[in-house]
């Protein structure tokens, strides 16, 4: 039996018809996924500026991510690209659908960066305008992100292609539930990234914090989870069908032993003497948890690119046209991951407070 079910009936495809949009598909995926994962953590510190106990700590906070935070963008103009030149009716349907969400998401992306640069060069009341405006920017910017996420996997309304839904069909009880899973698991990613690059009081503060947060997400995850199923009748028979769950049941039981780990390791103090100790632990298993929801998802919805009906091949551009985008992602992807790769490697290790790079 085939997991991943049967394919929806298409015109005969073969060769690069076929595969060009299953790649394109894995491209766009592992481009959300970096955006998700980098970009993620950075966000979450913005969501967690509130809980900073003065204005030296929120310092300190924004300068663990100040030399890369720029870059990680860089992600989600790949992913909305891709979707561009390789699915333009995916692109165009879901633009229609969550046009105000996606406007959201841009206004608070937009009000974070302004707010995260210009804060360090106020003063006084201006300065902490700047960081309750990093602080909301980030909220809005995840709470759109997990709506937008939480609207396309309930599935919208397609007519022969067209959508038929309203300016918010896209709000649902399920989509807010999306929307602050995501506020929450940002904020669990942000604690992690603060654990690996702070020591102090702050990384006191941050593995404080840490383990409430994994619970809150876990439960997230087990809601979304439970739901989903009885929303998209498709992804119910996906998970459900006989046979079907014991070739995907270890997506869910790596969850729960990644949440497990991620729970013991966040608690872990540092040594006598004030030598850390595995600091690194509890950012790399979220990032593992974050990729293995990542990964339901994609298992639920395949081969489905707008669920609940529109595929890939459907959705595809004509393999000329993606055929040529190819042939420049395969010269600019690897510089994208080793530019990223070398900007990590050359900031790595604790930052102190007080120092910064602005």
């Amino acid at each position: 039996m085939n997991p991943l079910g049967a394919l929806p009936a298409l015109p005969p495809l073969s060769g690069w018809e076929f595969w060009l949009p299953v790649i394109w598909f894995g491209v766009i995926g592992f481009g959300v996924l970096m955006y998700v994962l980098l970009d993620g953590f950075v966000l979450g510190l913005g969501i967690l500026a509130p809980f900073a106990r003065d204005s030296g700590e929120l310092d300190h906070m924004m300068n663990t991510a100040a030399p890369i935070w720029d870059g990680n963008e860089t992600w989600l103009v790949l992913g909305g690209a891709g979707l561009l030149a390789a699915f333009p009716k995916a692109y165009s349907l879901v633009l229609s659908a969550l046009y105000l969400p996606v406007l959201t998401l841009l206004l608070g992306l937009i009000f974070r960066g302004v707010a995260f640069e210009f804060r360090f060069k106020g003063q006084g009341f201006a300065r902490r305008a700047w960081g309750a405006a990093f602080a909301l920017g980030s909220m809005v910017a995840t709470f759109s992100q997990g709506v937008i996420l939480g609207a396309l996997v309930e599935g919208m309304p397609l007519s022969a292609g067209k959508y038929l839904g309203g300016a918010f069909a896209w709000f649902s009880p399920f989509s807010m539930l999306t929307g602050a899973a995501l506020l929450f698991g940002y904020a669990l990613l942000g604690c992690g990234w603060l654990i690996l690059k702070t020591d102090g009081p702050l990384h006191r503060l941050a593995r404080a914090m840490a383990r409430p947060l994994v619970m809150a997400v876990l439960v997230f995850m087990g809601l979304v989870s439970t739901w989903l199923p009885f929303l998209n009748s498709r992804l119910m028979a996906r998970w459900f069908e006989s046979g079907n769950f014991l070739w995907l049941a270890p997506v869910p039981l790596l969850t729960l032993l990644v949440g497990w780990r991620l729970w013991v390791d966040a608690a872990v103090q540092p040594e006598a003497g004030g030598a850390p100790r595995h600091d690194a632990r509890p950012f790399l298993w979220t990032l593992a948890l974050f990729a293995l929801g990542f990964a339901g998802l994609v298992l639920g919805i395949w081969p489905n690119i707008v669920p609940p009906s529109l595929s890939i091949w459907q959705a595809a551009s004509p393999p000329e046209s993606q055929g040529f985008v190819l042939a420049g992602l395969v010269v600019l992807l690897p510089v994208v991951l080793a530019y990223t790769a070398w900007s990590y490697s050359v900031f790595r290790g604790k930052v102190l407070a007080g120092a910064g790079y602005h």
